[in-house]
Order: structure tokens, then sequence, then C-alpha cells
């Protein structure tokens, strides 16, 4: 927390690289890394699409940890006996420690564990999914979207910069602020940035250029939680996403589009809000709404043109072990 009540995200993170001539130390090789997820993390949720869009899924083995933690860390309460049966521990901070004995900082996911240490490689999120596109090329499915491509790489750091201050953490900013002040400030900058958002997407199916790219992965994860969650927890309550026209319509074309909302599991997402923010929500309680059924409307975003995967082909369907379990998310 800054002085004056305004939220300032930890954002040390282990910036170790997995890169294709192994310059860091750690070369691309299939098998050898474990992607720790979970479901309900925005940050970790664009890892999921990433490598689910690119077809990583046999070359980057994913483990999913439960949707709450408590202090210590995220838990494999989900696998049997509550531990990961590859990495063989039952918090994700066995890996930190393990990689430093003396690490102080957030135990956050997406994390990529090397597996034969068993050490976290790396928690830098914003470049995990910038590598699995440029990096882990070999290995990306026949038909892949290019989801960084060279050409409008400066237009697409450009708008990431600004959606993850005004929206991505602003969120964040608007929910954990300490004053009135702060958060009345950060949700003033939320909302105008939404608005501006919403003009740039009335004539243009995607944020950049006619394709998806990781731009619009960045900004889906925190609008298919925004009804769910950031409207009532965080107090983002101008309006609900489903009361904003075009960012709603963008954000079901993007949810109907294989890889995104095939990965959504709004069970987690919600319980992680409301059960592990108890200065939020002392309670604890979940609640049991919004209809969630409304994501599968018809979006008639397709009338503006744009080919979501350009010259390639969308993926296959998810893997049964990897599947959202039924009855957590509307299935598109």
């Amino acid at each position: 927390m800054k002085r004056g009540g305004e939220y300032a995200r930890d954002s040390r993170y282990l910036t170790t690289r997995i890169t294709a001539d192994g310059r860091d130390g750690f070369p691309v090789e299939p098998g050898r890394y474990r992607l720790v997820v979970s479901r309900a993390c925005p940050w970790a949720s664009r890892a999921v699409i990433v490598r689910r869009l690119l077809g990583l899924e046999q070359a980057l083995p994913m483990a999913i940890a439960g949707p709450t933690h408590d202090q210590r860390s995220w838990t494999f309460d989900l696998d049997p006996g509550g531990r990961d049966p590859v990495l063989g521990i039952e918090r994700l901070q066995d890996a930190y420690f393990a990689r430093d004995p003396g690490y102080d900082r957030g135990i956050t996911v997406p994390a990529i564990v090397d597996v034969p240490t068993g050490e976290v490689v790396t928690n830098d999120y914003a470049q995990i999914t910038i590598d699995m596109s440029l990096e882990w090329t070999a290995y990306h499915r026949e038909g892949a979207p290019a989801l960084y491509p060279p050409a409008l790489r400066p237009e697409i750091d450009a708008v990431n910069e600004t959606v993850y201050g005004d929206v991505n953490n602003g969120v964040y900013r608007a929910g954990f602020s300490g004053s009135q002040e702060s958060y009345a400030a950060a949700y003033e900058r939320l909302f105008n940035r939404l608005d501006l958002l919403s003009r740039r997407l009335e004539g243009s199916r995607y944020l950049v250029g006619d394709t998806i790219t990781e731009a619009d992965v960045r900004l889906f994860t925190t609008l298919v939680r925004f009804d769910a969650v950031y409207h009532g927890h965080f107090k983002c309550n101008r309006q609900k996403l489903s009361e904003m026209p075009v960012l709603w319509a963008y954000a079901r074309d993007l949810f109907q589009t294989p890889g995104f909302g095939d990965t959504v599991d709004f069970d987690h997402i919600k319980r992680h809000y409301y059960m592990v923010h108890r200065d939020i929500n002392p309670t604890g309680i979940v609640p049991e709404g919004p209809d969630l059924s409304n994501w599968l409307t018809p979006h008639d975003r397709a009338a503006l043109g744009g080919r979501p995967f350009g010259d390639g082909k969308p993926p296959e369907a998810v893997a049964p072990d990897e599947a959202v379990p039924a009855g957590h998310t509307p299935l598109p």
C-alpha cells in the first residue's frame, strides 16, 4: 500500500527466461518444465489461454492449483493426496524455496518449474506468454495463430501497457484501495479506459490488427471476471460488463472462440476472490450469481470482419484431463 491508501502491486518477479538457445541456462525442452497455474488467477489464465491457442499442451505440461490459498501459498488440493503428481509437493512455495531458501517475495502463479530440480524458473507472467509465442515455436501446433507478430509488436506493447495500468491492475487498485480518495481515482481511471477501449472496438473486431493477439488475451482475462467478481467485490460498479454493449459483445466473441471460454472456471474464480480476500469479504460467503448463461448469447462481432486465427485454425477440443469441470462454466 502506498502513501494515501493507493494499492501497489509487488512486481519483483523471477525473470529467468526459458529460451530456444538456453542463454539463461534453461533451454526449451519438451516435457522438462511444468506450468503451474490456478484457473482463478487472471495472470495465470493468460498463460493457460496462450498455451492452448499455440498447442503447447504436450511440450509444456500443466499443474492446476486449487482456487484458494492461505498466507503460505497456493496448494495442490485438487490432486489425489493433495500433492502435485509430478513435482511431489503440496504447496507451490516448496518450488520457490527450492530455488531460493530465503525467497521473500510473492508466491505467485503462473510459475514455470524445472521438474528435474523442482525449482521455479520464472514467475514473470508477462514474459512467460511472450516467450511461449517466440521461444517455443518448434512445438507450436499446426495452424497456431501469430499472437505477437513482428509488424504489430509496437502497437500490441502500447495497448498492453495501458490495459495493464488502467484495467488489469486497475480493478485491483480500486478493490484494495485504502482510502476513499485512492478508490475514487482508481475507479475513474478504470472506467475512462474502458470507455476508450469501447470506442476503439466499435469498428474493429480485435484490439490490434484483424486477428487475435496477445493484447486480446490480456484484456479478456479481466473482462471475463468483471461481472462475477470485480463489479461487486472490488466496487467497480458504474456498470456491469453486460451493460457496456461493445465490450460485452467483444468479450462474448472471445469467450465463444476455442481456447478462451473453454479454459474459464467461474466456480474457481468466485471462490478465490470471495473466500481469500477476507479483508474485503469477512464472511467468506460466495455469491450464487450472476447468471452466466448470457456468455453464450449471439455477439454479432463477425460482421466486423477479422479472422480469429489468421491463416491458421482453431485448436482441437480440450483434453479430458484439462477440461473445466462440468457446471463450472457455460460451455461455448
